[in-house]
């Protein structure tokens, strides 16, 4: 009882901090700097990847990205900066997703611990600030939206999975995963897409329904891929500060790899639509 009051009082402090920052867009940057250079550490430890580079090289790629994104003046060779990023980041995600199916052990020679903590983590924590100002425009709904059909996608993968799972989906890497679990968690966040889009306004169902696919599929790759980092390195969590929780990254994994697909989407809704 104790541990699961523990559980629940660090993930309502985590829950509350996101939507209290979440309408205030230098809030919200700070927010996530802060956020990120936790996970860089956790993430660091992971790989075991000793240099400090990665939180210089994130500080300057982050703050560089949210300047240029929330003043106006700046538009200049902001699209195709992002687009550059966009185009690196799915690719090394890519590669990861690869690595998740075909290797035994994901490989960390030196130059790819400084191309995941750059194009892994650091690019992740800029798509979701540019998911809040999609469009140079403050869009908080749209980052609070996809939070919650991670959130939602999570629990319905737990309570489905725990009650009716029986095909483990990844046993190698997360024995408890099943895919009556990850159909469970699809559902549910479909479902959830029907109620974020008549409460926010921001997109019509439709888009919702593929952002809840996106935010699905993507998020559960990166939770197994999290989870083959932490089996690689031995260790349950990737860190302590959230009681009952484990590490900050164990929380953020999913939203982390799906934010450059949630964006990609939105980049070419525009198109689409």
């Amino acid at each position: 009882m104790k541990e699961l009051s523990t559980r629940a009082i660090s993930g309502a402090i985590y829950i509350s901090l996101l939507i209290l920052s979440i309408y205030w867009q230098y809030v919200l940057v700070v927010l996530f700097f802060v956020f990120g250079l936790i996970c860089m550490a956790e993430f660091k430890k992971l790989i075991q990847l000793e240099s400090k580079a990665p939180y210089i090289v994130f500080t300057i790629m982050y703050l560089g990205f949210s300047v240029w994104c929330l003043i106006p003046e700046t538009d200049a060779g902001f699209n195709e900066a992002i687009q550059i990023l966009q185009v690196i980041t799915i690719f090394v995600q890519l590669f990861l997703i690869k690595d998740l199916f075909s290797e035994k052990t994901i490989p960390l020679f030196e130059s790819k611990r400084f191309i995941l903590t750059t194009f892994y983590l650091t690019s992740a924590f800029i798509f979701l600030i540019m998911i809040a100002n999609n469009g140079k425009e403050f869009t908080p709904l749209l980052l609070l939206g996809s939070f919650v059909l991670i959130w939602v996608n999570d629990t319905g993968a737990y309570i489905v999975g725990k009650n009716f799972g029986k095909q483990k989906l990844f046993p190698s890497v997360s024995p408890k995963k099943t895919f009556e679990g990850f159909l469970g968690g699809l559902f549910f966040a479909c479902v959830a897409s029907y109620f974020i889009a008549r409460l926010t306004g921001e997109l019509d169902f439709t888009n919702w329904l593929i952002l809840a696919i996106i935010a699905s599929v993507f998020g559960t790759l990166g939770d197994l891929i999290e989870s083959k980092f932490k089996r690689q390195a031995g260790v349950k969590d990737s860190g302590v500060i959230m009681p009952g929780h484990g590490g900050l990254l164990d929380r953020l994994d999913s939203i982390i790899f799906a934010a450059p697909f949630l964006y990609l989407f939105l980049r070419l809704f525009p198109y689409v639509s």
